[in-house]
């Protein structure tokens, strides 16, 4: 008989939440990965590290919305361009929010959850 223990304390780990936050950026060097490895992370220290939970949702949130917006504005192209300044504003905000939620989390505070849809909450 295993007995586990549910009261085990929640390890404060600053330094993975910052690689977490930045794994996203991978995205921008091999063209995939930004969804895929915040997500193992989050999915396999969830329970270990204080703050790992809202810190992964937010990223999960973060990269779903993304990829829903990019998805809606290449139909919006052929609406006066529209959709290319989404494209755009898309593009910075993915590269400018990880490295803000980077800095937030290595000082222990809440991610921002600017442009998000709460997908998982």
């Amino acid at each position: 008989m295993e007995i586990i223990n549910q009261n085990a304390a929640l390890r404060t780990d600053n330094q993975l939440l910052v690689i977490t936050h930045l794994s996203q950026l991978l995205t921008y060097i091999t063209g995939f990965g930004g969804l895929i490895v915040p997500l193992v992370i989050w999915l396999t220290s969830k329970d270990k590290v204080q703050g790992m939970d809202e810190h992964g949702k937010a990223i999960v949130n973060f990269q779903l919305s993304l990829i829903l917006l990019a998805i809606l504005s290449i139909p919006a192209i052929l609406l006066f361009g529209l959709g290319i300044i989404s494209l755009i504003v898309i593009g910075i905000t993915s590269f400018v929010l990880p490295i803000v939620n980077a800095v937030r989390a290595s000082n222990g505070e809440a991610p921002s959850k600017f442009m998000t849809i709460p997908f998982i909450s």
